[in-house]
């Protein structure tokens, strides 16, 4: 699963500096600064918001992950699981735009984001936010524009609305698929879960295809009893009615603050609007990605085509939000996905729910799982040819991976865009006794003491100790090492490996001695770049391969966190 750097614009049309970041709403240590220059990445080390579930029923999840690992990884690295060395595999070059970002102490730094040119229309909002760097990884496929309009059978358009509290930062959006298609959901596993997660898993209980999904930032609907189900029924209403469609061909999902109910007055005045300029357009889709973020300082979206066979090409797109509350089973936020591959609903939802355990279950920003999480899958088989209805297909096997490789790419930049973050940090883990294993010692997480008896063994998010060290710059492996031997899985000690990017730190169990500084130097100049720190962990001669993400641990988030409005 090495990373491949993806830009979604020719360097004609995104090259400028794109405008500096809002102020936010929730306040940083130290001052935001642009940076005069832009940076290329070094090569060679490389909201409301939820957990998630199926609406349709429990799926044993390390069962799955052993399942589906080996899908999303490609044909080279499938072949050799055990991935050649850290420095020996580069990653995130290319990306060369400035962006304002959160600042460390008094530092000026400088980030990977993308600046998105949307032309001027008439459709209410501000859009200025950049955008996050697509982390897509490598594979038989290619990036391209568009995100969720790239799939042939959409269009989706973003504005405001009058929701947010404060501010003019388009707060709607509206996904829709010109005839109705295959739906999948994952859905947080809060037992407060809010009333439009609720709501779409009864309409994905029973029918497998929809036309609409609509998108509200600034109220979570969240813990808001009959009255907020009533909400959102009347949400689903007003779409249907702008649609012309039944109000059982509509999505929901909402993000904000828990606890508050959508203002409906805002949002019923919004849909007819929202309905009459939807588009098929990149700049469309983008507005959409900005819509729906809250806390976010970038939008997050992605798109790839990869062809199934020869002479069949299919897309996928997806756009997603999420900074803060972030924590597996799926980690808090919301997506839309997209595709337009023909595919019957259990093939569908079976690939949704495989993808989502090795991308949204496999990040951790903070250990807390909200009540709105939604991830939804939308497929419109507009690309046509025969309809895909086994699984175990070479086809079927193709966009499988490809759907796994988007929404690993979508989860990265939820991971890089974490509340006080200052790098993303990637963690590999080899040698375990299968992917699952792996899996669950990459998330250097601590397990539940009591598993719950409904939905078993729930764990704490990565460790703090862990995340606090890598954003102080001290190469503190042992940090990494006890987290990765409370995760529950059993291994032989004396087999353990560390590597913080190219540097071996620690082997076969022992410590080694290595340059303190040049590995603090490495961690400072990932975070001056808001790069990626990479952390590889062997803990045995096993085929398992796993693969977790996460960012570190800084002032900001706390500060970000006890200011945030209640």
């Amino acid at each position: 699963m090495s990373d491949g750097f993806w830009r979604t614009s020719t360097p004609s049309e995104s090259s400028f500096s794109g405008p500096p970041l809002p102020k936010k709403q929730r306040a940083t240590t130290g001052v935001r600064q642009r940076s005069a220059a832009p940076v290329q990445p070094e090569a060679g080390s490389f909201e409301a918001d939820d957990a998630s579930e199926h609406g349709w029923g429990a799926v044993d999840e390390m069962a799955a992950l052993s399942a589906c690992t080996v899908l999303a990884l490609p044909a080279a690295a499938a072949a050799d699981r055990r991935a050649p060395p850290l420095a020996a595999r580069p990653h995130l070059a290319g990306c060369a735009l400035p962006a304002a970002a959160r600042s460390k102490s008094l530092r000026p730094r400088q980030t990977q984001a993308r600046s998105v040119r949307v032309a001027a229309a008439d459709i209410p909002g501000d859009f200025s936010i950049p955008a996050a760097p697509i982390l897509i990884p490598a594979g038989p496929w290619k990036e391209i524009d568009g995100c969720v309009c790239a799939p042939k059978g959409f269009k989706a358009q973003g504005m405001y609305g009058g929701l947010r509290a404060k501010g003019t930062k388009a707060d709607i959006a509206l996904v829709v698929a010109d005839e109705p298609a295959v739906a999948a959901g994952v859905f947080t596993l809060n037992v407060m879960c809010a009333a439009p997660v609720t709501y779409c898993k009864e309409v994905l209980a029973k029918q497998d295809k929809v036309r609409a999904c609509l998108v509200n930032a600034g109220q979570a609907n969240a813990a808001t009893g009959e009255l907020g189900y009533a909400d959102s029924l009347a949400s689903a209403e007003a779409v249907a009615t702008a649609l012309g469609v039944s109000p059982d061909d509509v999505l929901l999902q909402s993000t904000g603050v828990i606890g508050r109910r959508i203002k409906m007055e805002a949002l019923l005045d919004a849909v007819p609007k929202l309905a009459a300029t939807l588009g098929s357009g990149a700049e469309d889709a983008h507005r959409a990605a900005v819509a729906i973020t809250t806390t976010d300082l970038v939008s997050k979206s992605a798109a790839l085509e990869v062809e199934l066979s020869p002479g069949r090409t299919v897309r996928l797109g997806g756009i997603a939000k999420g900074s803060g509350m972030i924590h597996p089973n799926m980690a808090t936020m919301l997506s839309v996905v997209t595709c337009d591959a023909p595919v019957t609903p259990e093939v569908w939802r079976g690939m949704f729910k495989r993808g989502a355990v090795n991308s949204f279950n496999q990040i951790t920003v903070d250990g807390d799982t909200s009540t709105n999480d939604t991830v939804i899958g939308l497929t419109s088989g507009a690309a046509g040819g025969a309809e895909i209805s086994d699984a175990a297909s070479p086809e079927a096997q193709r966009l499988q991976a490809a759907l796994t490789a988007l929404l690993q790419g979508l989860a990265k930049s939820i991971a890089w865009d974490g509340e006080g973050a200052t790098v993303l940090i990637e963690c590999e883990v080899l040698g375990a006794a299968d992917d699952a294993a792996a899996n669950k010692v990459s998330l250097l997480r601590l397990p539940a003491l009591t598993p719950s008896p409904t939905l078993g063994r729930q764990e704490r998010g990565w460790s703090s100790l862990a995340k606090s060290a890598i954003f102080g710059h001290d190469p503190n492996w042992g940090r990494i090492a006890a987290a990765a031997g409370y995760s529950g899985v059993q291994y032989d000690q004396a087999a353990v490996r560390i590597q913080l990017g190219g540097m071996l730190l620690m082997d076969k169990g022992q410590p080694l001695e290595f340059d303190a500084k040049a590995a603090s130097a490495y961690l400072r100049g990932r975070a001056d770049v808001h790069g990626t720190v990479n952390i590889q962990v062997t803990i045995g001669d096993g085929p398992g391969r796993g693969m977790a993400w996460g960012c570190d641990l800084s002032y900001d988030y706390v500060k970000i966190n006890a200011e945030y409005t209640t």
